[in-house]
């Protein structure tokens, strides 16, 4: 059997334990180191009679082999017994865990250490943007914080924000379930939402999960923790604020509309979004993890309703500013009804940079080159169209452009982001970036 590496090299499974990185080498050491001074104890115990008896069987062993080859033979023999008993009884003690899934524990505790050693992420969004995005960046670095938006209103974070004064959980739940083994059970009844039942139709298992943590640790942050244990996730999920944040916006026309999910739905155009109250406080872990990042990601999401709300918790655009990581906006792929009718690429950008005082949080844009051939009508029907990228507007902010094929194949026509081909692109961008 084998297992794949980096690079997709391919290593036999019982020489694969022996791989650099793995940290099993110096444990490997000190068993043996342990078996020998036992095994002597015994010797001694027992008046030194068995090592005489030993020592004259090799003796008569050397006198038909050379001495040199039968310390080698002994050597292997004893290092092949060793190693394959030590081997089995890990795999026997641990065969639980290898059943979970198609990947055996060895390949598992490769990626583990690999990815350990991964760049520091900080991804800064909400929505279905960042949970898609999630899924493929945790397949580059353990060391990921997705930072999540708390405007919501609508849907069963809504309902539990009203009735049980929480801080809405759908979000989190979402990015916390991405950074999860897909194929747990535990992970699947965390995203299960109630087809029926008075009280229950609607929400998800893991909201009511969240809520009850919440009120049982104090707040959020607890209960998103101890929520991420239990699914063992790869990385940490925060919500921006701990403030009982809410969105407003300020429309061309004077109209100013409260809450986040009615201000898609009063199609205008967004002049400007605030908060209510006007100051909201970053949470500490926030700022230190944007300080302390490599790679800043923003979006991709909902513009105003997702990616921008986090600029406007006070500290947060301000530490992308001033922090030394690359930054990457992931741009969307088509405009939203009600929130960016008609924008390009430059337009998404602007907003962003508008909303975070005129602060330089953008060192690169990605953009998708590629749509599918049979693209829905649906996205007519509803006044959605590709955003355009307008090389003449960016071009003057500075900002480099990165385009790459971002779409999932959709035989319905449907566009949609890939996470892999997202995650792969940035992360290809970031390595890049570094050599610069």
């Amino acid at each position: 059997m084998t297992f794949n590496l980096k690079n997709n090299v391919k290593v036999a499974k019982d020489v694969g334990w022996l791989i650099p990185g793995l940290n099993v080498k110096r444990w490997l050491f000190l068993i043996f180191l342990g078996s020998i001074l036992i095994v002597l104890g015994f010797l001694i115990l027992a008046d030194i009679r068995p090592v005489y008896q030993t020592m004259e069987l090799i003796r008569k062993a050397a006198m038909i082999l050379p001495s040199n080859i039968l310390a080698i033979a002994f050597v292997i023999l004893g290092a092949g017994i060793f190693f394959k008993g030590w081997q089995k009884t890990t795999l026997s003690i641990m065969d639980m865990d290898s059943r979970k899934g198609n990947n055996s524990l060895l390949e598992r505790l490769y990626r583990r250490s690999k990815l350990n050693k991964g760049a520091k992420i900080v991804a800064i969004g909400g929505g279905t943007g960042l949970s898609m995005l999630l899924k493929g960046i945790k397949k580059y670095t353990n060391n990921i914080t997705a930072v999540v938006t708390v405007g919501d209103d609508g849907g069963s974070s809504g309902r539990l924000r009203e009735e049980m004064g929480v801080l809405p959980p759908g979000d989190i739940r979402n990015c916390i379930a991405a950074l999860a083994d897909d194929e747990d059970l535990i992970t699947k009844l965390f995203q299960y939402r109630f087809k029926a039942g008075e009280g229950l139709e609607g929400h998800s298992f893991g909201n009511l999960f969240l809520t009850a943590l919440c009120a049982i640790t104090g707040n959020m942050v607890r209960a998103v923790k101890e929520s991420s244990n239990v699914l063992n996730i790869r990385g940490v999920v925060l919500p921006a604020t701990l403030d009982d944040m809410k969105l407003a916006a300020k429309f061309e026309d004077g109209r100013i509309i409260k809450g986040e999910s009615n201000i898609p739905e009063a199609h205008g155009k967004i002049q400007r979004l605030f908060t209510e109250p006007e100051v909201c406080r970053a949470l500490p872990e926030v700022i230190a993890a944007i300080h302390e990042a490599d790679l800043i990601i923003l979006g991709p999401g909902s513009l105003y309703t997702s990616v921008i709300p986090n600029l406007l918790v006070s500290g947060i655009a301000e530490a992308i500013d001033e922090s030394h990581a690359r930054k990457i906006y992931v741009c969307n792929i088509m405009t939203q009804p009600g929130e960016t009718d008609n924008y390009s690429v430059a337009s998404h950008v602007n907003a962003l940079i508008s909303h975070a005082g005129g602060r330089k949080i953008i060192d690169a844009v990605l953009v998708n080159d590629s749509l599918p051939d049979n693209i829905s009508e649906g996205y007519a029907k509803s006044g959605s169209i590709p955003v355009r990228l307008d090389m003449e507007n960016i071009a003057p902010t500075g900002i480099s452009v990165v385009t790459q094929k971002l779409i999932q194949e959709s035989k319905e026509g449907l566009v949609r982001h890939s996470s892999n081909r997202v995650a792969r692109a940035v992360y290809y961008w970031y390595k890049k970036s570094l050599r610069k």
